[in-house]
């Protein structure tokens, strides 16, 4: 079953709508939330995961369509923002079937909406999707047209933002610096590798043990629990696991001078921005950092090849040092400064007559 929910979105917070997912016989419950069309169909993948709640799924959908609507809007694309939260039913289900019903609920939304893979989410969860509907990348890639699994597209674009913020803030380059890598993944495992060929020293956690040794020996690098990974003595923190990882318990005790990583809605709150700040300590905005992977999607859905991908993502470095150089010129927080910028384009876009 599929509902629909319409809401003001006089306050910026507020999505255009709400698609709730409800269809007990495949096992398929989440929502999709669409935050803004301005720009063209609200882009963002489909996140299957384990929450407490429906409640906190329809949070974690809320929040991550507001940053696909900035990233998009920075990375200069012509979508809006968007993101699909689906619950991981307990026991055994039929994968299959239950991105059948979610495609479904795509479907139903006209082209408003394109999906594509997120965490808990693959190439083939894709393929399923796009049995039932068209609005959807991040399919297996076809010969001269970009597509396939977006994670090293992403980690590419935090890899050269990295470069670039830590050439601004700290005056070295990766090769002098320590990496403490949360979460290495599809994206934080492709970064690592990216970083070992830079000559960086990487520190690993993961909530999967074997996972962030093998990574750690790959790359040389040590391996600390996920409890110690924030507070560990890194010149780089990078966040590349869940969201709200910088927050009023954790930014005390960071030991890093920059925060950059791939991992949605790194900040819990806006207040956890200005912390960061007024520690002196450099924040990335992760929306315009992790653009990597939805500008590959983009150029997927929109028929585009693989050197325009490249292309994109190679604006990525010059547009974090702007904000960067803003920040420091304005003496503002830059997640800040990188709103403001995604607000002012998608504001813009709204004036102009259909």
């Amino acid at each position: 079953m599929v509902q629909s929910a319409r809401h003001d979105t006089s306050a910026d917070h507020l999505p255009e709508h709400l698609q709730m997912i409800d269809d007990p016989a495949s096992g398929a419950r989440g929502v999709i939330a669409l935050h803004s069309t301005a720009l063209g169909p609200a882009a963002g993948g489909c996140r299957f995961w384990h929450y407490a709640s429906d409640q906190d799924a329809m949070t974690d959908a809320i929040r991550l369509a507001r940053g696909m609507s900035y990233k998009n809007a920075l990375a200069g694309l012509p979508l809006g923002g968007g993101k699909a939260v689906l619950q991981r039913p307990a026991g055994d289900f039929d994968r299959k079937a239950l991105f059948a019903a979610f495609a479904e609920a795509v479907e139903a939304l006209g082209g408003q909406y394109v999906t594509a893979e997120d965490v808990g989410t693959s190439v083939e969860d894709m393929e399923e999707v796009a049995r039932h509907t068209r609005h959807v990348a991040g399919l297996t890639r076809q010969a001269g047209r970009a597509g396939g699994d977006p994670s090293p597209w992403t980690a590419l674009g935090i890899f050269k933002a990295m470069q670039a913020a830590a050439r601004h803030t700290l005056g070295r380059d990766l090769d002098a610096l320590t990496v403490a890598v949360q979460g290495v993944g599809n994206v934080g495992a492709h970064l690592c590798s990216l970083l070992h060929e830079a000559g960086a020293r990487l520190i690993v956690a993961d909530i999967d043990p074997a996972r962030a040794r093998a990574v750690a020996e790959a790359h040389g690098g040590s391996v600390v629990s996920v409890e110690e990974i924030l507070g560990v003595e890194a010149d780089v923190l990078s966040p590349c696991a869940l969201g709200a990882v910088l927050n009023a318990q954790t930014i005390p005790a960071l030991k890093a001078a920059l925060v950059c990583g791939g991992a949605n809605n790194q900040l819990a709150t806006a207040e956890d921005g200005d912390a960061l700040f007024a520690r002196g300590i450099a924040y990335a905005p992760d929306y315009v950092v992790n653009a990597g992977g939805i500008i590959n999607v983009s150029a997927e859905y929109l028929g585009e090849t693989v050197e325009e991908v490249q292309a994109r993502i190679a604006t990525i470095p010059g547009r974090v040092e702007q904000i960067l150089q803003q920040a420091a010129r304005d003496n503002r927080p830059s997640h800040a400064i990188a709103d403001d910028m995604a607000r002012a384009i998608i504001a813009a876009a709204q004036r102009v007559p259909a």
